[in-house]
């Protein structure tokens, strides 16, 4: 995307991305979600020629009788019913009412961005035959961070997202609550206090908002962008935990990794090496480590192989047209087809959330090596600090250990694939869906607890360096035990360790620990990641520590 930087009202500078100039990348999605950039249309006028060109076309199929799904005729399964040119203009308000079925939780602001983020990349393609008046309005709402409130559960993935997207043509048609000001409020509302009337949709824009994979599209990108984090996250520790049980870091030699050169676990391993370096010499407790830390970099690859994998299935999504009909600006002709399956999202999703619930594991074993002395490398068991008698009424991190235990369970039970459950639905005109979005909502719910398990490891970690002496580990693991203890102490007596858990949560999904993120992009990464950091930071315990 083109970039154009402005002054905020608090003085910061964040970036313009520019819908209709080239295409939306991950982080360009992440970054308007979480307020890191600002939304705008492209300068260049082509786009709005497109829609316009492809507006005339779909007007001039219907003028020669032409049929066209959703305009003419009913939609799904009443496709036979014919809609008279008389009572066509009650398609834009009766279509989104009709799906105004959504169940569950309200997504959080950020999921919603990311959901109006992806419907915008879509209908500037020019193949939805909307009003360019229809986007720029998007682009405001956006903006002005006026949301719909979208309940999570309601899609099958296929005819695409219809029941959530149902409450962005609502909030833009000023029905239904909206985010504003942090707030659920009455979209009219929220109009007014914008000086905004609501915004009447003709008959082939609301199927145009509502028939996508935006929903589950928008919600895969933020899991995304927590895997990798946690990728990165998980090889920090691995570190950690290498260096404070005495493990032996030939494990990570290139030559091992350049036998056997998958790219994910050649990275990991060199991801490691560079961790490990200005360590003190040292003499391994063991030949060969136990799997935890020796396999790490076999571990962890897979997920990183996958982010790379699934990143190209996440763009072509975002990118591409997934309406129906689609309406070819040049040529006129209305093409009838299915890209609003969302098939690769979910197959993307379920590999995803698989692979980050494996590393996951991968931590939770690691947690019980640095708890039992057998493995710990001569540290006291649980990781407590206490000296003399009074160290047997204290049990340091034995509890920590159950609640990453359960964490990683929970990720693992999760990890059963969605798109096995695929149902016929409506009629049977919706016989194969690819339940895309539960598939996502999935992800972020194995990437929220996989953050947990992250975290209390770090805590465990830091304990675990404390206890060996710092000086015997390695410059960047000493930095980041500095940075942690900026926000948690070291365990003595036993106390809560709840807060310590969600303070460093917010600080993962910050990136603001010193784990070596990959200086490429860390610049534009950087106000991303500080405002999902504000966006989730929280002291207070009975929000629970794991609080999205």
């Amino acid at each position: 995307m083109h970039e154009r930087r402005y002054d905020s009202p608090g003085g910061s500078e964040r970036r313009f991305v520019r819908f209709g100039d080239g295409p939306v990348s991950i982080e360009d999605l992440v970054a308007l979600a979480y307020g890191g950039s600002r939304p705008a249309l492209s300068d260049d006028p082509a786009w709005r020629e497109r829609l316009e060109q492809g507006r005339r076309a779909l007007a001039g199929r219907v003028a020669s009788g032409g049929g066209v799904y959703g305009l003419t005729t009913g939609v799904g399964a009443s496709l036979g019913n014919r809609i008279d040119a008389s009572v066509r203009d009650e398609l834009g308000a009766t279509l989104p009412r009709l799906h105004g079925c959504g169940t569950g939780r309200i997504l959080d602001e950020q999921e919603s961005a990311a959901v109006v983020v992806a419907r915008i990349a879509t209908l500037v393609r020019g193949f939805s035959a909307v009003r360019p008046a229809l986007v720029e309005r998007l682009v405001a709402l956006l903006d002005a961070r006026l949301l719909p409130c979208i309940p999570a559960e309601g899609s099958v993935g296929a005819s695409g997202d219809l029941t959530p997207l149902s409450y962005l043509a609502s909030a833009v048609a000023g029905e239904r609550e909206v985010f504003w000001k942090g707030q659920p409020r009455p979209a009219r509302e929220a109009l007014a206090a914008l000086g905004l009337e609501p915004l009447g949709l003709e008959p082939r824009e609301a199927l145009a908002l509502m028939n996508g994979t935006s929903a589950m599209t928008g919600l895969a990108c933020l899991a995304w962008w927590r895997a990798e984090a946690f990728a990165r996250t998980a090889a920090a520790l691995t570190a950690m935990v290498s260096e404070a049980t005495l493990g032996n870091p030939a494990h990570f030699d290139a030559r091992l990794f350049a036998a056997k050169p998958h790219p994910g676990s050649v990275r990991v391993a060199l991801w490691l090496r560079s961790h490990l370096e200005g360590a003190p010499p040292r003499d391994p407790a063991r030949l060969q480590d136990r799997y935890s830390i020796r396999c790490a970099p076999q571990v962890i690859g897979v997920l990183v192989d996958a982010l790379a994998s699934v990143r190209a299935m996440l763009e072509i999504e975002l990118n591409g047209v997934d309406d129906n009909p689609l309406v070819d600006p040049e040529r006129g002709d209305v093409l009838h087809g299915g890209n609003f399956y969302g098939g690769h999202v979910c197959f993307a999703m379920d590999g995803l959330k698989s692979a980050a619930a494996s590393v996951a594991d991968l931590l939770d074993r690691q947690m019980v090596l640095l708890c039992c002395p057998e493995t710990s490398g001569g540290l006291p068991e649980n990781l407590v600090r206490v000296e003399g008698s009074r160290r047997f009424v204290h049990h340091g991190f034995k509890a920590m250990q159950i609640t990453a235990s359960a964490l990683t369970a929970e990720a693992q039970k999760l990890t059963m694939p969605a798109a096995a459950f695929s149902r016929s639905t409506e009629s049977h005109n919706q016989d194969k869906v690819s339940l895309g979005t539960i598939a996502a909502r999935d992800a972020l719910r194995v990437m929220e607890l996989c953050e947990g398990v992250a975290a209390i490891l770090v805590i465990a970690a830091c304990q675990a360096l404390d206890l060996a002496g710092p000086e015997r580990s390695s410059p960047r693991s000493r930095a980041i035990l500095a940075a942690v203890r900026e926000a948690v102490d070291p365990l003595g007596d036993d106390r809560r360790q709840d807060i310590d858990i969600a303070k460093v949560v917010a600080l993962l999904r910050s990136r603001a620990l010193p784990f070596g993120f990959d200086e490429a992009g860390a610049a534009s990464a950087a106000s991303i990641a500080s405002a999902a950091g504000k966006a989730v930071a929280s002291d207070d315990p009975c929000s629970g520590p794991l609080r999205s």
